[in-house]
């Protein structure tokens, strides 16, 4: 699956942003989709993720109160996954990555993951 982020920028604290992910190239119902980011000398964090259907979601725990992750799948093969942000911080500040895994399971850790989007710069200025 190919996977295209979108929706960064440079925010205030305490504002909302959307970031988007469209997925293509693969069956739907065939992967879940994570959000991940990551800043300079840190590892890739999860962030939020969303199965197939778009009935189940997780949530890291520091984020789950502000975040919001949906999923909109349009035909057979394209999804757009949207990750809404609000109340940002600049702890908040990162490139934002979307994920895709095969099969119908999802986890936390990047490496499970198998299919990576380039990320879009989210920048919280305070």
């Amino acid at each position: 699956v190919q996977l295209q982020a979108s929706g960064g920028g440079l925010v205030q604290a305490g504002d909302s942003r959307r970031l988007s992910c469209t997925a293509t190239g693969r069956s739907v119902n065939d992967y879940a989709v994570g959000w991940f980011r990551q800043t300079p000398g840190k590892e890739r964090e999860f962030v939020a993720a969303i199965d197939w259907s778009g009935r189940a979601t997780s949530y890291q725990h520091s984020i789950q109160d502000r975040f919001t992750i949906s999923r909109v799948n349009s035909g057979y093969t394209k999804s757009t996954v949207s990750l809404q942000m609000n109340s940002l911080k600049s702890d908040d500040s990162a490139i934002y990555y979307c994920a895709a895994r095969y099969g119908n399971s999802w986890s936390h850790q990047a490496g499970d993951f198998d299919s990576w989007g380039l990320g879009t710069q989210v920048t919280v200025s305070s």
